[in-house]
């Protein structure tokens, strides 16, 4: 290929200058991943599972899988797990629920399925100082818990992530679940960057985050959840991360990630083409959550500037992405124009051989972190460049159709619209027995003034509502 500049030099100086810029600040990532240090436990933790955490569990299909997940969230030894799901489903859950610990396993029900509505009815039913949400097959190490409270010491911070890996559905992954399991590669790197470098997340993911109750108490809170509108007119179920994540930007508080194998979950992703419809669903929750950040809300500029310039790369990657094929293309008609007519002097066949070799060289080194432990998928890796131009498109796509909330791969969620009203409708729940909590708040960051919707809790304050 660099013979080929001969022919025509400056149409490749752009196009070089872009290539450079591009694995200047894949390398610029990388170096900050491998600095990252996890937040190490304390000796005398101020948190403790058994007293302060809840965790809630959305959930309409849970299977047998959950008694696994469920397993390895009670080893970590939390206060309680809520499982809130529509009313038809009470029983076979409430079954599942009995069979792992029915002492502190407790099953909720809201009207219709919507995963919004029924994380905003566990929220309503919590004591506890830290709510951790997770999805209802995510699988955690022992040691999650400790980790996860280890970064609430710094009384800044109001969200924890984790990192990611995937659980094959069966003895072997499939090439889908190998397509899933390079992205949370890539995805681990770029939390754990951006950590390190400005303190900023684009998303804390919804398959295991944590909070501070007080923060997601917050009336205010509760009716932005459930009352979230894209262009004021389209409601929306999903996304429920990015908007837990803007929150915690727009209203002051810090966020981390634990980006190592103590706080490493294992989660199942779609073993079969539903996968795709999954990926356009984050998609779309992705469009629309950075769109916000970086034009509507626009307190990301300041607070994380590098997380701001990652999600402005992410609108122009997959344009970007697509100029490579279409020069290919042109390149190669170039090379069948004899040379005196003004055609390039080097066969197509080398121009396509040469391009194919340059993409399996640097896609694969961008996968070295995941074929250091599994070397066997290194045969995906053609399929992983097929996806990257697929998922370019796709990406094109789903912002032409930023108004399709419906959730994709679960036929069983309803009406986003008419799961709130009916929850709106509904008489009170019955009272949540109130808490005396005596933690070290007095430190805890003051929203913006023009923002501010919640008091600053005093140093021993009650945190019992009326759901």
């Amino acid at each position: 290929m660099l013979y080929l500049t001969s022919d025509n030099f400056p149409v490749f100086v752009p196009f070089g200058v872009i290539g450079f810029y591009r694995y200047l600040w894949y390398c610029i990532r990388l170096t900050a991943s491998w600095t990252y240090r996890p937040v190490p436990l304390p000796e005398n933790p101020t948190y403790i599972a058994s007293e302060d955490v809840t965790i809630i569990v959305p959930t309409i299909d849970a299977g047998e899988e959950f008694k696994e997940a469920a397993n390895s969230w009670l080893v970590g030894k939390p206060k309680e797990i809520i499982i809130v799901t529509e009313e038809k489903m009470q029983g076979p859950l409430q079954e599942l629920a009995n069979a792992v610990d029915p002492e502190r396993i407790r099953v909720l029900t809201v009207p219709f399925a919507n995963k919004r509505l029924q994380m905003s009815h566990g929220i309503k039913n919590t004591t506890t100082d830290i709510i951790v949400f997770a999805d209802d097959d995510a699988i955690w190490p022992p040691t999650m818990l400790p980790y996860i409270l280890a970064c609430f010491e710094d009384q800044k911070v109001g969200g924890v992530g984790t990192s990611q890996r995937v659980q094959p559905c069966g003895d072997k992954m499939t090439v889908w679940e190998v397509l899933a399991a390079f992205r949370l590669t890539i995805r681990n790197i770029e939390i754990s960057s951006s950590t390190h470098i400005d303190g900023g997340l684009p998303c804390l993911s919804g398959r295991t985050a944590a909070y501070r109750t007080i923060i997601l108490k917050d009336p205010d809170f509760l009716h932005g959840f459930t009352h979230d509108y894209w262009l004021g007119k389209y409601h929306l179920n999903s996304g429920d991360d990015k908007f837990l994540t803007r929150w915690m930007v727009t209203h002051g508080w810090n966020t981390y990630v634990q980006c190592c194998k103590e706080a490493e979950l294992l989660s199942t992703m779609k073993p079969n083409w539903r996968f795709l419809k999954q990926v356009l669903r984050w998609t779309r929750n992705t469009w629309r959550s950075d769109l916000r950040s970086l034009f509507m809300e626009r307190h990301i500029w300041t607070s994380h500037p590098y997380v701001a310039y990652t999600m402005v790369d992410k609108l122009f990657n997959p344009f970007t992405l697509l100029v490579g094929p279409c020069l290919v293309a042109y390149l190669m008609y170039k090379s069948t124009i004899p040379i005196d007519q003004g055609g390039y002097h080097l066969p197509w066949w080398n121009i396509l051989v040469s391009y194919m070799v340059w993409l399996m060289a640097t896609r694969t080194a961008k996968l070295l972190p995941h074929l250091w432990n599994r070397p066997q998928d290194i045969v995906y890796v053609p399929a992983f460049i097929l996806f990257g131009y697929y998922f370019a498109i796709m990406k094109v796509y789903a912002l032409l159709t930023l108004h399709e909330t419906g959730w994709g791969t679960r036929a069983g969620v309803g009406d986003p619209s008419a799961a709130t009203a009916a929850m709106d409708n509904a008489g009170p729940s019955e009272k949540v027995p109130e808490v005396t909590v005596v933690k070290p708040y007095t430190d805890l960051p003051s929203p913006r003034p023009e923002q501010q919707t919640y008091p600053q809790p005093p140093v021993e304050m009650r945190v019992g509502f009326a759901t």
